[in-house]
């Protein structure tokens, strides 16, 4: 292999595109059964398969209550709706759309606040100058799968009387302090979508100990219904089909083998990247396990040569799919300016307009980093000339 840049006419380093992420799916032969029987029975929701999928997920993430929903996004609205009917709500901006859509929908206003550069998240230390009469609530998001500081987090909101609740979309795989998130806090809400280590092809999870909120999102999920058809509030269908409920007892099977084998090519990312000038990895607290959801790199432009938009394109090139996340941040997002009165975030915008997802995923090869890792050192060795090129090409 040549140190010459696909970008500048070398040999690109993977034939095909290697997608940012793959996702770990059962073989039909290993659902045929449970799909024969949703079938035959004709219960395609609200069944056995649902019950099952719910004890399993409270068990291993030692909450009292699992509820099932048909998104995070569904599962944070009634969470939200659930927290107050008015008010508003502390939240980071570097986050996906959903965290801060779904305030918007139950009502809240949100209130963004920075993330740490370090983490990628909410930063305990402005949470507290954020807090006002009017404030009800906060939100933590475990960014691409590493743990928010929830016990500082949690302290602050305990001394102000306030709603604690984790935005925990890529929480699947991650620990905190030894330990699954999931009990911590009012509710974590986590992602069962197909770019997560646990998939239910699409679906979430409200976990909880609080017995009103468990409640309240069951009856959410069936439009309000309690039972009688006698609406109690309004409420939405949020409801897990049984073939999703499926996937996502046999996705937990792999769960941990999936965590740790994105752990050991995190592991792989790091080493080969670590010496690479420019390049700045998202770092973890100790006793904490990220899941790697997304493994992130930072890119400092004066540092590496390029900017993360140039290294981007310069990687497609040599067909590594990559993301950059968040960008725009939602502060800056046309729906949601309206909340912030023009705020300046230094952290999150650095982070937005200079983290890089590169592809991971549960079966991945150690090739496949070592390749990528290959790529952007050689990018980045010849920066100066790819730099020209993509200036030129405008």
């Amino acid at each position: 292999m040549t140190n010459k840049p696909a970008i500048l006419g070398g040999n690109k380093i993977f034939d095909d595109k290697v997608n940012i992420v793959r996702p770990l799916l059962p073989s039909f032969d290993e659902i045929t059964n449970e799909v024969h029987d949703i079938l035959n029975s004709g219960i395609l929701t609200k069944g056995d398969y649902l019950v099952a999928f719910e004890k399993a997920i409270a068990a291993h993430l030692s909450v009292k209550h699992a509820v099932a929903v048909s998104s995070c996004t569904t599962g944070l609205m009634l969470t939200y709706k659930w927290m107050g009917a008015s008010g508003e709500v502390i939240v980071p901006s570097f986050t996906f759309i959903a965290t801060v859509s779904a305030l918007a929908w139950a009502g809240l206003r949100p209130v963004f606040v920075d993330v740490d550069k370090e983490s990628l998240n909410i930063d305990p230390e402005v949470i507290e100058s954020a807090i006002t009469p009017q404030t009800i609530g906060i939100v933590a998001v475990h960014n691409f799968g590493n743990p928010a500081n929830i016990d500082a987090i949690a302290k602050i909101a305990g001394n102000h009387s306030l709603k604690f609740v984790c935005d925990a979309a890529h929480g699947f795989g991650t620990l905190y302090q030894g330990a699954p998130v999931g009990p911590q806090g009012d509710a974590q809400i986590f992602s069962l979508s197909p770019t997560k280590l646990l998939i239910c092809g699409e679906g979430g999870i409200v976990a909880t100990n609080n017995e009103e909120l468990a409640l309240f999102v069951r009856i959410g999920r069936e439009y309000g219904n309690g039972g009688n058809y006698d609406c109690i509030f309004p409420g939405i269908n949020a409801r897990m089909p049984e073939f999703n409920a499926i996937l996502g007892l046999h996705s937990l099977t792999t769960l941990e083998k999936s965590a740790t084998h994105r752990n050991f090519l995190a592991s792989i990312y790091r080493q080969e990247l670590e010496k690479v000038p420019g390049v700045a990895f998202q770092e973890v607290q100790p006793g904490n396990r990220h899941s790697y959801k997304e493994f992130a790199i930072k890119i400092d432009k004066d540092l590496f040569g390029l900017s993360r938009d140039e290294l981007a394109v310069a990687l497609a090139a040599e067909n590594i799919d990559t993301r950059k996340y968040y960008d725009p941040p939602a502060h800056q997002q046309t729906a949601f300016r309206q909340y912030c009165n023009g705020s300046h975030l230094p952290q999150t915008e650095y982070l937005s307009e200079n983290c890089l997802s590169l592809p991971i995923w549960s079966q991945m090869e150690k090739e496949v980093v070592l390749s990528t890792c290959a790529a952007i050192r050689r990018n980045q060795e010849n920066a100066e000339k790819v730099h020209s090129v993509l200036e030129k090409q405008g």
